[in-house]
């Protein structure tokens, strides 16, 4: 059995003994969870499983071929035994309170490790949310265990053992050990000791690093007891003020890149990487101040959710567990393409509902986000049946999105109606010609249907902004245009189609222009959206036709439409970002864009209140 498979079983466990925390806070009238926390701190829990499929080489791989080429001394017979499994743990417990410790005296370690304090709450869903990418350098501590031989196999068992012994000691509900249980504290790690771990008080900051054993504190002098009359305040000084699964794993490493970037000094830029958290280059630190930490101002991030919206999470929540519960219990046996399909299609889930559950973006976006990956995933695994439901399944969302939209603001009797039907048949196009590429023999219809929709879509680019307004765009989409068509020639483009595909390619090129000189005099996030989406359609258009025509792709179907999806959805998201056309002699806007304020309509953001606890 893997560890996938293993964490997949004990999943149950947590969620029962979650469940018996909550009834306790509730029973107590002292409840340490909010719905959204919760949500978030599984989900970066289950990201970091997922994404261990893939990582798992450089902890156990490069551990095993250690282990097999450079060990010191080997005895699997001893490390084998009951001794030998015991010293293993306490070996292990030793590497990882090094590894633990310097994840919070180094930088680049603390942008892993961060992940697991972004929590403002402190409870056993809190144990759930690890990083992702903490396999990329943590392996380098426990190096010394493949020197020593530790067999990978009892390397990874005790690693597992100290990985969930550490659930239970996310919890406020259990207090200091008295009396005949206070050796418990003095020797290993407990509620109470952690609790002090994950406090951002000056007091407590950077305490109890032991994973089992907390006597490695009391050894290196990093050890502090609880006091009970300072009360812990959890979370990171940096806030991370988001539920976005990627930019709780980013958010560390791109502060760090900035600063980087910026150092005038050669030797600042290496050593904003290894210095403490916090340490930044004076230079830096001018340019780009950052107020002083102070734990009395310290805001909870708690964003409003309508009743409609933490239903929908909750059932989304329950879906995406259950996916990827299937992934893990499958990913050891499965071809990394398929894992690669599932991966992406699971990842982009969870990002939609925390976008969702943040207020970015609309359920119906949500749910076109979804289908995309679901349609993306099921071709290119070859569930065919699946696919055929969930590509046109899509493009329908979208367009009842945009329709919808569109309903809402024409009922407040001030409605230009162009540009939302010129959307409505772009996509009703784009939905055509997933039609058509679906099935067998209907490639010039499906071509001639999408040349439609970019057509329409540039006449939807045109409303408001001059023809083709960043003329080095132009210039720049017409020359990658023409350099893929050679391209496509000289690989063999049939004769019957060069004509059909050089109009193709002139106007995605055209569209692509449209869409960037719109960005260049609109000046918004939103128009700069809708561009990269245009530039999303050559990207995938290309993948499509060098696939086709010259040479088989790897995964072809995966990238052509994973592209194809990330341009409809950056399109419609920053169309509906955007300010909708009004009448001429209408009285300007300086609320809201239009297009977001019908979306919330359709959430029913009005009676949305500030997210209350579980």
């Amino acid at each position: 059995m893997s560890p996938s498979q293993i964490i997949v079983l004990a999943t149950p466990v947590f969620f029962v003994l979650i469940a018996v925390e909550l009834a306790i806070g509730h029973r107590r009238q002292r409840n340490t969870y909010h719905l959204a926390d919760a949500m978030s701190s599984i989900g970066l829990g289950m990201l970091s499983q997922t994404s261990a499929v893939f990582t798992r080489l450089l902890r156990i791989g490069i551990y095993t071929a250690l282990f097999e080429h450079v060990a010191l001394w080997r005895s699997d017979a001893f490390w084998t035994s009951l001794p030998g499994w015991l010293l293993a743990l306490v070996f292990y417990d030793f590497c990882y309170y090094w590894l633990h410790r310097m994840g919070h005296e180094s930088a680049v370690l603390w942008a892993a490790h961060a992940v697991h304090h972004q929590s403002q709450d402190y409870n056993l869903s809190t144990a759930l949310r690890q990083t992702s990418s903490g396999a990329l350098l943590g392996w380098v501590f426990y190096v010394p265990m493949a020197l020593a031989g530790v067999p990978p196999l009892v390397f990874g068992v005790v690693a597992l053992i100290d990985l969930l012994y550490q659930f239970w000691v996310h919890t406020e509900h259990i207090p200091r050990f008295q009396g005949r249980l206070s050796w418990f504290d003095r020797w290993f790690c407990s509620p109470s000791n952690h609790r002090v771990h994950h406090a951002v008080n000056d007091a407590y900051l950077d305490k109890n690093y032991g994973g089992i054993l907390v006597v490695w504190d009391r050894i290196f002098g990093t050890f502090k007891d609880e006091d009970d009359k300072e009360k812990c305040v959890y979370g990171t000084r940096g806030l991370l003020n988001s539920w976005d699964p990627l930019w709780a794993n980013a958010q560390v490493y791109a502060g760090l890149a900035h600063d980087s970037w910026h150092a005038r000094s050669w030797g600042d830029k290496l050593r904003v990487w290894l210095k403490p958290p916090g340490w930044r280059p004076a230079d830096v630190a001018e340019r780009f101040p950052k107020p002083a930490f102070d734990i009395a101002r310290m805001p909870r991030y708690n964003p409003a959710m309508a009743r409609a919206t933490r239903w929908f999470a909750c059932v989304q929540f329950v879906l995406l567990l259950a996916g990827v519960s299937v992934f893990l219990w499958h990913a050891d046996s499965a071809p990394l393409a398929h894992n690669t399909a599932w991966f992406a299609a699971l990842l982009a889930t969870q990002w939609a509902l925390g976008a969702v559950v943040q207020g970015r973006i609309s359920m119906p976006l949500a749910l076109m986000i979804e289908a995309g990956a679901l349609a993306t995933a099921t071709s290119a695994v070859g569930w065919t049946e699946w696919h055929l439901v969930f590509k046109p399944l899509t493009m329908v969302i979208a367009i009842i999105l945009v329709a919808a939209c569109a309903l809402s603001i024409s009922a407040r009797g001030r409605f230009d109606a162009k540009p939302w039907v010129t959307m409505v048949l772009a996509l009703g196009l784009s939905l055509a010609g997933d039609v058509f590429l679906m099935l067998d023999g209907l490639f010039i219809p499906g071509l001639v249907s999408f040349l439609g929709a970019h057509l329409a879509y540039i006449a939807l680019f045109r409303q408001g902004v001059p023809w083709f307004a960043r003329r080095g765009a132009l210039v720049a989409t017409l020359a990658v245009g023409t350099a893929m068509y050679a391209f496509l020639w000289a690989g063999g483009l049939p004769a019957a189609l060069r004509g059909p595909v050089a109009a193709y390619v002139l106007v995605i090129a055209l569209m692509a222009a449209q869409a960037l000189g719109r960005a260049r005099v609109l000046g918004t996030s939103a128009a700069r959206m809708v561009a990269v989406g245009a530039c999303f359609f050559m990207v995938s258009d290309s993948l499509l036709a060098t696939s086709r025509f010259v040479q088989p792709l790897p995964m072809a179907q995966f990238w052509v439409l994973s592209t194809y999806y990330a341009a409809q959805v950056l399109i419609v998201w920053g169309w509906l970002r955007e300010p909708v056309s009004a009448p001429a002699d209408a009285a300007p806007r300086v609320d809201a864009p239009e297009g977001m304020q019908a979306t919330h309509a359709l959430l029913d953001h009005r009676r949305a209140v500030p997210n209350r606890p579980i």
